[in-house]
């Protein structure tokens, strides 16, 4: 019997196998026996811990999100100032999503919108529209709040992300360094505060 570790080990492994096959053939050539052979596993094994292709890709994509998910949940508990949350968060979620995993995804969502769709879906449902409903109950605390938390949210990801991840798809720019991510996690924490103690309307995001 293997270990948690152990299995976790050998997760990772295999859904490094998938992201490699994504970024060679996109999705719909992605299939399960090619992604465990690319793996060295039995194609038994990846459907007794994912149950079908989909729910290795909701996989993929829920571990690509897990620093951004762990520390709004954390934020949720813990009471701490939404300042300190951003500065957290703003950061984290930059890195996801022009990252090269975060890449590979959207580039086969984009390739597969003609055929079952799905893992576009499962991408917005499991990346940003998580992050959103999480942020969205972290800033719902504050009681001071002048417009709603969930405009605040999505202003806030408005900002923060703008057209970077776009055009980190189509190949027009490259992984941004630490002080680009760490202004724009700045900029964008500073208009989220701005618009939670004023209500006035957020500026739209530019690249």
């Amino acid at each position: 019997m293997r270990s948690a570790d152990e299995k976790d080990r050998r997760m990772l492994e295999i859904e490094e196998a998938a992201y490699a096959l994504l970024s060679e053939v996109g999705c719909k050539a992605t299939s399960m026996l090619a992604i465990a052979k690319r793996a060295k596993a039995s194609n038994e094994t990846l459907y007794r811990w994912y149950g079908n292709k989909q729910g290795l890709f909701a996989r993929m994509v829920e571990r690509n999100a897990e620093a951004s998910i762990k520390a709004l949940e954390t934020a949720l508990q813990s009471g701490r100032p939404i300042g300190d949350v951003l500065d957290e968060l703003g950061p984290a979620l930059l890195q996801l999503v022009v990252g090269e995993r975060a890449v590979a995804l959207n580039r086969a969502a984009a390739g597969d919108v003609h055929d079952s769709g799905q893992l576009g879906r499962l991408i917005a449902e499991g990346g940003r529209a998580r992050v959103e409903k999480l942020l969205a109950q972290v800033l719902g605390r504050y009681e001071s709040l002048t417009c709603p938390a969930e405009t605040i949210a999505a202003s806030y990801l408005d900002l923060l992300i703008g057209d970077i991840q776009v055009r980190r798809i189509i190949g027009a720019a490259d992984i941004p360094d630490e002080s680009w991510i760490r202004e724009r996690s700045d900029r964008a924490k500073r208009i989220a505060v701005l618009l939670m103690e004023t209500g006035m309307q957020a500026p739209r995001a530019r690249g």
